[in-house]
């Protein structure tokens, strides 16, 4: 066979994912009311989206503009190339603290570097049908290391909330607490007072005019809170003229233009480097979208493509280095505002971009009065938001495993960071699996019928046995047993209610089986179906058995008891003929 005859084979043998994004069936039947919805969302979404954009950045060590960018750019080709008809991506919260942890160690340029790798690697995981399998990651992971995220967000958003006096934070938990502690005589009352005046804004907006249902109550309602804090405090330090930080005080201002292409300055040393926290932004990135993705099933009753959405969200990633952007994932509160707005199709993320990029080359110089503190706040109630608290609240309803696994991821994304908190909650967790199939793994002896030959044995196998189980066939495998005289000479294994079975149980039973034949005695099999079967098959065990892998108990105690009989006549033929050499001595 040629070497491509081998790939053809290995591709129908592993099938890849095909590429057909969401938008490719939104010509079959879209009509002008469809894009009047899109259009709609869109502007809306794009209005929600700047202030988040620029947030993230600034938090994650970047410039307001990359993260405008970025949202323009990815959101964009997220939409276009895609799995899920309503998603919007863009920079998300939950990158923040990864990004600004590489640019510390790395530099905007390793940041780039990474970002490019992770794209790549979430092409691959969708083209080679990876994206069905995030879903398995537990539960107990995610909100361990969603709250640790909202954590630190919440952390890094402290300096430009109390406007202390910082020229740059750290990235580690531990020196950001010091860093905080030793600035805290230099608090600026006005930064505070923004502060809290846009959290009782972004909080109560929305809740100020759900009473009664005049129409204008609602569409007023509808406004963003996002944008209302972000007007009024921009608008107080304008013409109050407020000593606090703002974006043009610090950054100079966004450009009012279109971004610069640039290439991501990587040595090959660096990027050996960057391997590592690449492949933390694609997990991250993947089960974040996947994630997203999944609420916008439930809220519209579609179905998203997980595979196709990664390849779009790595096409989206490998392509906004080169205008400095950042990580992009899909993103859940603006995924949601897209379809509480009327989004029925990608267009509907496709006219959001388009509504940043006018924003920026029309309204950029508005930005320059924009107060870090009102930024901060959007991000400390978009962090509360993020995470799970009432899972701690309910911890000791749930088992330890869950228990462990949670708390474990949580306090290692804080201290450490994700990397190590994924790592050590998916060890934990598959230790903790292990220990609870091994306790549903039964083999215990089975009475026989009273009618039965006395020369049988049967144990019945429950459960799963694998690598982690083993020990439980010791009770049966035990040689000392087999040389026994006393010993049965038929065993017989019940599989009926054995669900799964490893090459490492299969080992330890074929070699009981040979070890059997080597005494005279048999191994019988009864009952193996499913997975167990096509193991045995798949190992030639079931050409090993022969007649001695049966269908039920009763074809096995009948093929025993055959066993016995013909033993029993050999063993008469043989005495007999012993008789017969003695008497003719």
């Amino acid at each position: 066979m040629t070497a491509r005859q081998h790939i053809v084979d290995a591709l129908h043998r592993f099938p890849l994912a095909t590429f057909h994004p969401a938008s490719f069936n939104i010509l079959k039947d879209y009509s002008v009311n469809k894009f009047t919805s899109d259009l709609s969302a869109g502007l809306t979404v794009g209005v929600v989206a700047l202030p988040l954009a620029m947030a993230f950045a600034i938090a994650s060590g970047m410039t307001p503009e990359a993260g405008i960018y970025t949202a323009i750019v990815a959101g964009f080709l997220i939409s276009l190339l895609g799995g899920c008809k309503v998603q919007i991506g863009g920079p998300a919260g939950a990158f923040i603290v990864i990004v600004y942890g590489i640019i510390a160690q790395f530099g905007v340029g390793g940041l780039l570097a990474a970002t490019f790798i992770s794209g790549i690697f979430l092409f691959i995981m969708g083209l080679l049908k990876i994206g069905s399998f995030i879903r398995f990651i537990p539960v107990s992971i995610v909100i361990g290391f969603t709250n640790g995220i909202a954590v630190l967000i919440g952390l890094s958003q402290v300096k430009d909330f109390l406007g202390l006096d910082i020229a740059k934070m750290p990235a580690d938990f531990f020196s950001q607490i010091s860093t905080l502690y030793g600035a805290i005589s230099t608090v600026n009352p006005y930064a505070v007072g923004i502060g809290l005046l846009s959290l009782i804004i972004v909080f109560l907006w929305p809740r100020s005019w759900t009473q009664g249902g005049a129409p204008w109550k609602r569409w007023m309602a509808r406004i963003p809170s996002t944008v209302i804090v972000l007007i009024i405090m921009t608008s107080a330090v304008t013409f109050m003229d407020l000593p606090v930080e703002t974006i043009g005080s610090k950054f100079g201002g966004i450009p009012q233009g279109l971004p610069k292409l640039q290439l991501p300055e990587v040595s090959w040393t660096s990027f050996n480097q960057l391997i590592g926290p690449a492949l933390t932004l694609a997990l991250l990135g993947a089960i974040e979208s996947l994630l997203c993705a999944r609420v916008a099933d439930a809220m519209t009753d579609e179905r998203h493509d997980p595979n196709q959405e990664l390849m779009g969200q790595g096409i989206a990633n490998c392509i906004v280095p080169f205008i400095g952007g950042l990580p992009s994932t899909g993103t859940i509160a603006r995924t949601v505002t897209n379809i509480k707005s009327g989004a029925v199709s990608p267009v509907a993320g496709m006219v959001h971009s388009i509504t940043l990029l006018i924003i920026v080359l029309v309204a950029a110089p508005l930005a320059s009065n924009v107060p870090l503190a009102c930024l901060s706040a959007i991000l400390l109630f978009m962090a509360f938001n993020m995470g799970n608290w009432h899972e701690f609240i309910r911890l000791r309803q749930f088992t330890m495993s869950y228990k462990a696994t949670l708390l474990a991821t949580f306090f290692l994304t804080v201290i450490f960071d994700l990397t190590v908190a994924v790592e050590v909650g998916l060890m934990t967790a598959a230790v903790f699996f292990l220990y609870r199939m091994n306790t549903l793994t039964r083999v215990l002896p089975l009475h026989l019928p009273f009618n039965a030959s006395y020369g049988i044995e049967a144990w019945v196998m429950e459960g799963a046995l694998f690598f982690g189980s083993v020990s439980k066939l010791e009770i049966v495998t035990d040689p000392k047993h087999i040389i026994d005289p006393h010993s049965p000479d038929v065993i017989i294994f019940n599989f009926t209610d054995l669900l799964s079975i490893d090459n490492s149980a299969l080992d330890i039973i074929e070699k009981f089986q040979k070890n059997l034949l080597a005494h005279g005695k048999i191994l019988v099999i009864a009952g193996a179906n499913g997975h167990p079967l096509k193991q045995m098959e798949r190992l030639g065990m079931t050409k090993t058995l022969g007649k001695y892998l049966v269908g039920d108990m009763d074809e096995a105690i009948k093929v025993g008891e055959e066993f016995l009989e013909e033993k029993r006549l050999q063993k008469e033929k043989k005495a007999a003929h012993e008789d017969i050499r003695i008497v003719e001595k």
